[in-house]
């Protein structure tokens, strides 16, 4: 992020980023996000840790002085960069992430995530749902954490998203613009 987008009655860059890099590396910056975390779920009248997340990943474009170590191109998705696994919570709220190269395989991302999903939960989630690319490997690595790891097909009903709608199919065969369900 660029300095003039915060706000500018901010310390100077040095000292901001002294403490970014002290509570990154004494891990203070994850137990503030776990605790806005926690407090979030407990006002929605919800446990402190999940028992479900969810599981997915993003192939994203790697900005350009990114060093080529840690880019890789997603051969599915013909996209260079750097993937993003999240596991997320039924709010959307961040469990655990991990970043790898792009050509790293879902599993690699999988089997870090649940890594990481057991020891921030205290063994709280019982189930992650993951999408179609995850394979039988992330499903065995889950077992073995206790957590039950279902892969969830695509539903055939819907084609594509458009923003914030969804275009299903018309059931008469025919290309209707307007057949557009709000969410």
């Amino acid at each position: 992020m660029k300095r003039k987008y915060l706000p500018h009655d901010l310390p100077p860059k040095s000292a901001t980023y002294h403490y970014f890099a002290k509570w990154r590396n004494d891990g203070t910056d994850q137990v503030i996000h776990d605790l806005l975390r926690w407090y979030l779920r407990e006002s929605k009248g919800r446990k402190a840790d999940p028992s479900l997340v969810v599981l997915d990943t993003q192939s994203v474009h790697a900005a350009a002085g990114v060093p080529a170590a840690t880019t890789g191109k997603d051969v599915a998705k013909k996209v260079p960069g750097r993937k993003r696994g999240l596991a997320v919570d039924i709010f959307g709220l961040v469990v655990a992430a991990v970043v790898l190269a792009a050509s790293a395989h879902e599993n690699t991302a999988g089997t870090a995530l649940l890594d990481r999903v057991a020891a921030r939960t205290d063994g709280t989630v019982m189930k992650a749902p993951a999408d179609q690319r995850f394979k039988n490997m992330v499903v065995a690595y889950g077992a073995g954490l206790g957590i039950d790891v279902e892969i969830v097909e695509r539903n055939p009903a819907v084609r594509r998203r458009v923003s914030d709608q969804l275009v299903l199919p018309n059931p008469s065969g025919e290309r209707d613009v307007n057949s557009r369900t709000a969410l």
